[in-house]
């Protein structure tokens, strides 16, 4: 008897330690704010999406070399979509409820947003999709939990319009001009037709919309169209292999490169510096930021990080365009946190729904960007119950064959045709599934 009570005692023991053990490492990881972290590190984009990722990470990095989120640590987990929406749904299933749960997902893709679009708001789970996505998000009387924060593909048309027509001496002088958009045949490059659709109309341009299939190797068709119709402007809507093999084929058609305008997805190194001198002269958006290779976020990240043998990916690459965006969509997710924490406890781990609340708040004044290193970098954005974009500003920056530089002033996208159409497109949507309007009450949960 003795023996088995000495057997029973120890099992409990063991079972007591296990579970303190168990306890100890739950509360561990709970201390932590947990940030998913879809990538594309393999496939036809992964020359883009590789620096994104590397820049996403390596803030996460010096957030936590810095001391963390008033004093919480980041965790993060990486998860390859390839670009593919089923693997990036897949990916958005596997990592909401890690480590204490989502604090926010950026799918890095207009498609997987569609399709997250209605999971988010059952998991409460926020969406950051700075410069893609619903262009419709914006609204965030219909969308709460998606941000499409710092612009959307509507916005992008909208500003490549205004400079085409101040190029040309005025928007009037568009009348009669043919504009040709070529795009990825997907959600995403679908996005900006609604807009220019409606440009056309106001400006009297005619529009012809080119799509391009998955990659966009294959693009002789359309070259070959745009040889025969010879629009006065081309409006590139691609990614990845797409953009370099179309500067390419308008080489080897003698369509003018300077007459190229590309979205912000489009106006990166990977999508030039094959081309080279080749592509003298194209131009593209540049979503706020361009290369950014001084501004003092990036001598952080080199001191802080890459000195410290801890870099993501290659040193050079820290400060080229599409390392800075990825580095600026993490530094949006890390600010919805700080600023939920001002509301609901600083130095805590915050929920989904609580970084909710923050992303809905933000209020990134010149003044704070310039403390967080982004000084000349972009611009302020602010946020609200019923604006999840918070700014609608680009300028333009040339490849000059060996690098981008800016060469137009900062363009605002037109409110006044931007609101009605983006109210209409939301409006519609919650018609569809059937959802009411946020009210006052619940902007200020």
């Amino acid at each position: 008897m003795k023996l088995k009570s000495l057997a029973l005692a120890a099992t409990l023991a063991a079972a007591g330690t296990a579970a303190l053990v168990t306890a100890t490492a739950a509360q561990a990881q709970a201390q932590e704010q947990f940030f998913p972290v879809l990538v594309y590190r393999t496939g036809a984009y992964a020359p883009n999406g590789v620096p994104f990722a590397n820049g996403y990470v390596d803030y996460l990095k010096l957030v936590n070399a810095k001391g963390g989120i008033n004093g919480v640590k980041i965790s993060w987990e990486e998860c390859e979509t390839g670009y593919a929406t089923d693997r990036g749904v897949e990916c958005y299933e596997r990592l909401k409820g890690k480590n204490g749960g989502a604090t926010v997902f950026q799918p890095l893709s207009t498609g997987i947003t569609f399709a997250l679009t209605e999971k988010a708001p059952v998991d409460k789970i926020p969406l950051i999709t700075a410069g893609y996505g619903r262009s419709e998000s914006a609204d965030g009387g219909v969308f709460k939990w998606n941000f499409p924060l710092l612009g959307t593909y509507w916005v992008a048309a909208d500003i490549l319009v205004q400079h085409v027509g101040k190029e040309l001496g005025g928007l009037d002088k568009l009348r009669g001009k043919k504009i040709a958009l070529v795009y990825h045949d997907s959600p995403y490059g679908k996005e900006p037709i609604p807009l220019l659709q409606e440009r056309s109309k106001m400006h009297g341009f005619e529009l012809t919309t080119i799509p391009v299939t998955h990659p966009g190797v294959e693009q002789k068709a359309a070259w070959l169209q745009i040889r025969q119709q010879r629009p006065d402007y081309v409006f590139l809507w691609g990614w990845g292999v797409m953009n370099s093999t179309a500067i390419k084929e308008a080489v080897a058609t003698g369509y003018p490169r300077n007459k190229i305008y590309g979205v912000w997805w489009a106006a990166a190194e990977p999508d030039v510096k094959d081309v080279g001198d080749a592509a003298k002269g194209y131009s593209g958006l540049a979503m706020q930021h361009g290369a950014e290779p001084n501004a003092k976020i990036v001598k952080d990240i080199l001191s802080l990080v890459h000195d410290k043998g801890q870099g993501t990916g290659p040193r050079e690459e820290v400060g080229s365009v599409l390392y800075m965006r990825g580095l600026i969509s993490a530094m949006l997710a890390v600010e919805g946190v700080k600023r939920a924490q001002e509301k609901y406890g600083r130095g805590k781990v915050m929920t989904g729904e609580q970084v909710r609340w923050g992303l809905e708040n933000l209020a990134l004044d010149q003044k704070k960007l310039d403390a967080l290193g982004f000084a000349g970098v972009m611009r302020p954005v602010s946020t609200s119950c019923f604006d999840h974009m918070g700014s609608a500003w680009a300028r333009i920056h040339t490849w000059d064959g060996t690098k981008w530089n800016f060469t137009s002033d900062w363009y605002q996208a037109d409110e006044q045709i931007l609101k009605p159409m983006v109210k209409a497109a939301a409006d519609k949507y919650a018609a569809e599934k059937k959802l009411q309007r946020r009210t006052p009450a619940d902007c200020q949960g």
